[in-house]
């Protein structure tokens, strides 16, 4: 794996966040690829995750975290993976719903944005098996847990 730059910006009141040698861990343990590159990860507060929301992907409110690929224009080659926003907010609440340490769920927001930021997916179920089992796995690796499993033993309950 080659090195990842990652520029953090912080736009939230949220106190509560990962540190950003943390945050840079778990983007740059998610980085797939050989070749050297970068990312913004950008964390936020609900107001300026639901505009992005709606303004990309036509839905309404806030949601846990947004990928933005950088797709150079032809002839380009400049190395940037592309933008990741995460909502401090969401994060905090899906971690209490979820019954999650908000430490792991940080770590599983950022690496599924990573994921698909290289182009990954979930919304076919082939497609969500692959993506979910290199999140098990990458995440495991960082010493958490399967993020999924909790979620299905609420299901089954």
């Amino acid at each position: 794996m080659s090195d990842l730059a990652v520029d953090i910006q912080r736009a939230t009141d949220v106190s509560d966040l990962p540190a950003d040698s943390e945050l840079e861990h778990w983007a740059a343990h998610a980085w797939q690829s050989d070749e050297s590159s970068e990312v913004t990860l950008r964390i936020v507060d609900r107001e300026e995750s639901a505009q992005l929301n709606s303004l990309y992907r036509h839905k309404t409110g806030p949601t846990n975290v947004l990928s933005f690929p950088f797709e150079a224009p032809a002839g380009i080659t400049v190395p940037l993976a592309g933008d990741l926003v995460v909502c401090a907010p969401v994060v905090e609440d899906e971690a209490r719903e979820q019954g999650k340490t908000l430490r792991a769920h940080w770590a599983h927001m950022v690496i599924h944005g990573m994921l698909h930021l290289q182009g990954y997916d979930h919304l076919a179920d082939d497609e969500a098996e692959l993506m979910e089992a290199l999140e098990i796995g990458l995440l495991k690796d960082l010493g958490f847990g399967n993020p999924y499993e909790s979620e299905e033993t609420e299901k089954d309950s």
